[in-house]
This record gives structure tokens, C-alpha cells and sequence, in this order.
């Protein structure tokens, strides 16, 4: 049975950490009970794609080759391309993997993270109680334009590097965002340290809210879906739908020899079954942020893309596809996230250790 009641000074509405951070994290208000909402209000919600297991996958990479060598002019697949990058940076930073990173490289991500989460919100996002929910509500606002569409992967791409340089510029990290390789724990996520209670607390436990690990009892105020609705970070671990997460389906996308077959693959496929298997609020396409593994599954998904890019230099120059209005993508498509960063174009973010964003991944 679903436990109502937490300690009355652990739940906090404003989307603060039960630990407190280095720099004094001081909670908005206390002794606010948060219930974990019912599994079905995070079914109910919007999921933009739908989850394709990979031998649908494996269908549609068929039918995708077939389509494109007898329509080669379609516009749907036009690529623009420009002669080079548009710079490189002379010493990128390295997002290592979750497991390779020090217990005190994890600490101070997981401080970070508390660091931003006690920080005033910015008022741009009025469902927004915190800094961090910022981010959150950043997300939920534009999903509808940055889901089930190419520019999907670009979106996030600028998303996570802008959560990424907040971090740094606000809270003081000097480390990068770590990824989750998730191919080494497809089908078992709940056996990766990530979700133990010295790290991110559980994730097996039925949409109950997470009482343990660094986060236990975080009250989220953003979400589900369009909506506001208080509520607590709650999970749902599914190892059927995590087992999608897998070196083979991620090979499959990769198999892609445009941008715009393997952007689809991968949404539908170990993104949407990373989301939906680590369940509740990570199912929650709008709000999905407020669980912090979130920016560990993203990381993920942007290096496999980068992984996909180093197959052929062309993939740093080059775009196709179109965006959710069915706009074809030029390298000068607009990438915004509401002027927490500055605008940038696609041709900005496409080469990770370009000028613009600087870094790679350790392997």
C-alpha cells in the first residue's frame, strides 16, 4: 500500500533535496504532506510517440530504406549541408559515464543539483517553486514543439548542455553531466548504483514516491502533463520496458544512414522505453525533469547520437528532417530554451565539441 504520510520536515514544496547542500539550502516550507499521485493520472498524460519494440524497429528500418531509394527527392528528407564546422573548441570537457565518475564527482553533481533546487525560481514559469524548476517548466512548455519530430534530438541536445552550463555558472560545478550507459543495465535498471540509496534512492517501488537516497521525499510542482498538480517524485521501474534500452536497438537506430530515420528510431525506441521503464514522473513527457535521472537518460541518448555522428563526418555538417510543424530543417533552424541561454541554430549544435558546446563523451 502506497505510504501518505513522510516526516513533515522532509517533504518540501518547493522541490528541495531532504539532504542540504554546501551552500545552506534552506526549505521554502515545511511540513507539507505530498502523496504520490495514481500511476493511471501519468498513463493519462500525452506520450507524443509510441514505444516500438525493436523488431517493429527493425520493420520499419525495412520499410524506411525501401521508401527513401524510390523517392530520393522527397522533401521530407532533403539534407542541407555547409562546408565545415562551425569551429572547434581546444579542449573540450569529458561527460564520463555514471560509472567511471569518482564517489566525490557524483557527490558534487548530486550537490549541484540541491544547489539549484534551493535556488529562488526566476519567474519567468509561474507553476515554477524553484531554479530547478525552471528547467522543468522550460520542458514542459515547449514539449509539444520538441517531441515527434527531428528536431527532437537538437532540441535536447541544447536543453541538456544549457541545464549543464547552469549548473556551472550557478551552483558552482566544475564537473560535467554524467551519462547513464543504460545498454550494461537494460532490463535491470533497479541494480545500477545510480538508483541506490547513497545516489538518486529507489526505483522499483510501485509509483510510490522515493523515500530514500538523496532526493527521498522531493516535492515536485510542475506537471503532469500541460498541468500543475503537487505532487512527489515517485517511480515505477518496469525491466520489460527498460530491456528496450539494449546495445542492439541502439545499434538498430544507428543503422540509419539519415538524420532524420535514426532521430525517429530513437525517440520512439530506448528514449520513450527509458522514460516509460523508469515510470511515474520520468513517463510524464512534460514534467519529466523533475526526476533527476533524467538528465542521466538524455545524456545517454545524446551520445548515442554523437556515437551515430562519428560514423561519418558529413553528420556534423549536415541536417534533414522536419520539425513538428512540418518544416524542413535548415542548419539556420532556430534552437531556443526562453533565454536561459542565448538562441542558437542547428548548425551551432550538431558538432558536441564545436565552439558553441564543447564536450565529448568518454567513450
Amino acid at each position: 500500500m502506497r505510504s501518505s504520510v513522510f516526516s513533515a520536515t522532509l517533504a518540501i514544496v518547493a522541490g528541495v533535496s531532504a539532504l542540504p547542500s554546501p551552500q545552506g539550502l534552506v526549505p521554502d516550507l515545511l511540513g507539507k504532506v505530498v502523496d504520490p499521485l495514481p500511476l493511471s493520472i501519468f498513463d493519462a498524460q500525452p506520450k507524443f510517440v509510441t514505444p516500438l519494440p525493436l523488431e517493429a524497429a527493425k520493420e520499419i528500418f525495412k520499410n524506411y530504406n525501401h521508401t527513401q531509394a524510390a523517392a530520393p527527392a522527397e522533401p521530407t528528407f532533403r539534407t542541407h549541408s555547409f562546408a565545415a564546422a562551425s569551429g572547434s573548441c581546444t579542449n573540450p570537457r569529458v561527460r564520463t559515464e555514471w560509472n567511471s565518475v569518482s564517489d566525490s564527482g557524483k557527490q558534487a553533481f548530486m550537490d549541484s543539483l540541491k544547489c539549484l533546487m534551493g535556488k529562488k525560481p526566476s519567474l519567468q514559469f509561474s507553476q515554477s517553486k524553484s531554479r530547478y524548476e525552471d528547467m522543468v517548466a522550460l520542458h514542459q512548455t515547449l514539449t509539444p514543439n520538441v517531441h515527434q519530430s527531428s528536431k527532437f534530438l537538437l532540441w535536447h541536445r541544447y536543453f541538456t548542455w544549457t541545464f549543464e552550463d547552469v549548473l556551472r555558472s550557478e551552483c558552482g560545478y566544475t564537473g560535467t553531466l554524467p551519462w547513464f550507459d543504460e545498454t550494461k543495465f537494460a532490463g535491470r535498471f533497479a541494480q545500477s548504483s545510480i538508483f541506490s540509496s547513497q545516489w538518486l534512492g529507489g526505483i522499483a517501488i510501485g509509483g510510490n514516491c522515493v523515500t530514500d537516497g538523496q532526493f527521498a521525499n522531493l516535492a515536485i510542482n510542475v506537471g503532469p502533463g500541460p498541468g500543475n498538480q503537487l505532487h512527489c517524485l515517485a517511480r515505477n521501474n518496469n525491466d520489460g520496458d527498460t530491456a528496450n534500452c539494449n546495445q542492439a536497438y541502439v545499434d538498430q537506430c544507428n543503422a540509419y544512414g539519415d538524420f532524420a530515420g535514426m532521430a525517429q528510431c530513437v525517440e520512439s525506441g530506448p528514449h520513450a522505453w527509458g522514460h516509460n521503464g523508469v515510470g511515474a514522473v520520468m513517463s510524464d513527457v512534460y514534467g519529466s525533469p523533475a526526476d533527476p535521472i533524467f538528465w542521466l537518460h538524455h545524456a545517454f541518448i545524446d551520445r548515442n547520437f554523437r556515437i551515430w555522428q562519428n560514423q561519418n563526418s558529413a553528420r556534423i555538417n549536415s541536417i534533414n528532417g522536419n520539425d513538428k510543424a512540418g518544416n524542413p530543417l535548415t542548419l539556420d533552424t532556430t534552437i531556443n530554451v526562453y533565454g536561459i541561454r542565448p538562441d542558437v541554430r542547428v548548425r551551432d549544435v550538431l558538432d558536441t565539441t564545436g565552439s558553441t558546446l564543447c564536450y565529448k563523451y568518454n567513450y
